[in-house]
């Protein structure tokens, strides 16, 4: 199930905090800035909510990180998980197999990104579009859902990332202007 929050400037971050593990706290502190640490807590928040009601699991949860850095739920190898946020939205998604997502704020379109990033039919698909910076943002959340999924992250090579990949769900929200991707696709809540 995916889990999203798009309304991050209502968030009270101080009534959140005690709400948040411990290691989620000092996670949050490694944030700078108060989007970042606002968006921490948001995701962490989706990810109990969404554990609650879809595995009835009351306590905070605790990560533990793979060699690449991917969350797991310590305690809890059958919930598969992934958290993502970005400037104008934060996602949680639970499933009982492996899953990604990403969400990214839609950004100016910028050529030598999209030539460092994406493969030549991607790079075609780009150009043709009538919004290349949402098709751009469509692609590389497709891609990051992906390898967070196999839990690689981005030091797979991100122009083959989507090379026989099937079943991945996209949404873009023009409005807010931002676009998630989940992998393998999952209905919304």
């Amino acid at each position: 199930m995916i889990y999203l929050n798009d309304d991050i400037e209502s968030f009270d971050l101080q009534a959140a905090l005690p709400m948040l593990s411990e290691q989620r706290r000092q996670q949050l502190q490694k944030f700078k800035h108060e989007l970042g640490q606002k968006t921490c807590a948001m995701a962490y928040l989706l990810l109990c909510q969404g554990l609650r009601e879809e595995y009835g699991l009351l306590e905070p949860p605790l990560f533990g990180y793979n060699e690449h850095g991917k969350p797991y739920i310590v305690g809890h190898p059958d919930i598969h998980f992934n958290l993502s946020h970005c400037r104008a939205g934060v996602i949680c998604v639970l499933s009982h197999c492996p899953v990604g997502i990403d969400i990214e704020s839609v950004r100016q379109y910028n050529d030598s990104l999209v030539r460092y990033t994406m493969n030549e039919r991607e790079q075609q698909l780009i150009s043709a579009s009538e919004q290349p910076a949402v098709a751009f943002t469509r692609l590389w959340t497709m891609k990051e859902a992906v390898l967070k999924c196999k839990g690689t992250g981005i030091t797979d090579n991100i122009k083959q990332a989507l090379d026989g990949v099937t079943g991945i769900e996209t949404s873009v929200n023009d409005k807010k202007g931002y676009v998630y991707s989940v992998y393998p696709g999952l209905s919304t809540t």
